[in-house]
């Protein structure tokens, strides 16, 4: 996603002379055709992610459209006060790029897993926050949202290769992408994660189990109405997310069921506890937490018995 982000960054530019970029020392062999082609637009502000976040809120109040990029963990939580005094709190058009959500640093281990960018950001209630499936979403997602009057959060993943099958780049703000149907379960799934849902879908109808699996990419502003009308439909709705199942899409989904007395229950597949000091590729990881699509078939296969049972 993050080739197709600097691609699409590049032809609004072109267009739009207020946009800036700016890197806390990262984006090595990604940013490039940025710096080159607008060299004066362009600030690499080093290892100091707090003083970036500072730098474009001026920017951004002087009448600029920066973009601030950097890997999730530092993007977010670094300067998670900075973000909230000043493009939030004074609703400002930064737009803050998180790369490499959940494990997709899997190798640099646990300090760049990625894994409370979604919960700490979307607690903010005047920030957008969206993570797209795939290279094609994501790229629909940002012309679609790079120009609004607040700041906005990008949590996008380093693949541009792999595309989520029935998705087709469908974005829309505060609503849901269907990307299969089916009536015996309801998987939702936010992020690049996505890709291993739409093959457990796939493994789960040769064990005649139908499920029903759809992108969330908004977080916020979130599909509160998409989702309670669909869940209201199913007895067993699964969230799958790369990230704590406290605060993210889990949390989220946990909310409307209560908020609306919806009679489903809901199981959270993510990051369960602290990660452990051991890291490997984002496959492994995955497969350590139970998110692979082998792992997902099995959970669900296991939650229909238990529900059959019960």
């Amino acid at each position: 996603m993050r080739q197709t982000f600097i691609n699409t960054l590049l032809e609004l530019a072109e267009e739009d002379s207020r946009i800036l970029l700016l890197t806390g020392d990262l984006g090595y062999n990604v940013l490039e055709p940025f710096i080159d082609r607008y060299p004066e637009r362009f600030y690499n502000v080093g290892v100091a992610e707090q003083n970036m976040i500072g730098m474009t809120t001026g920017l951004a109040e002087a009448g600029y459209i920066p973009f601030v990029y950097s890997i999730a963990t530092f993007a977010t939580l670094r300067p998670y006060e900075f973000i909230r005094n000043g493009p939030v709190l004074h609703q400002l058009p930064v737009r803050i790029i998180g790369v490499g959500g959940g494990f997709e640093y899997g190798h640099a281990g646990v300090t760049h897993h990625g894994l409370e960018d979604i919960g700490v950001m979307r607690i903010q209630p005047g920030i957008t926050v969206i993570a797209p499936a795939d290279y094609e979403q994501a790229r629909t997602a940002l012309l679609s949202t790079w120009n609004m009057s607040g700041p906005v959060y990008y949590r996008l993943g380093k693949d541009n290769k792999t595309t989520v099958p029935s998705l087709n780049g469908r974005f829309q703000l505060g609503r849901v992408q269907y990307i299969h149907e089916g009536d015996d379960a309801l998987i939702l799934t936010m992020g690049s994660v996505a890709s291993e849902v739409a093959e457990a879908v796939k493994t789960l109808a040769n064990h005649n189990v139908s499920c029903s699996a759809l992108v969330v990419a908004s977080l916020n502003p979130a599909p509160r109405e998409d989702l309670e009308g669909i869940m209201a439909r199913f007895k067993l709705v699964f969230t799958v997310e790369a990230h704590y199942v406290v605060g993210g899409l889990g949390s989220l989904v946990s909310e409307i069921v209560a908020e609306h007395g919806l009679h489903c229950r809901v199981v959270r597949c993510g990051v369960k506890g602290v990660t452990s000091a051991i890291s490997g590729s984002q496959a492994y990881m995955r497969n350590e937490h139970q998110l692979s699509h082998a792992m997902l078939t099995q959970t669900v296969l296991s939650e229909r018995r238990r529900s059959d049972n019960g």
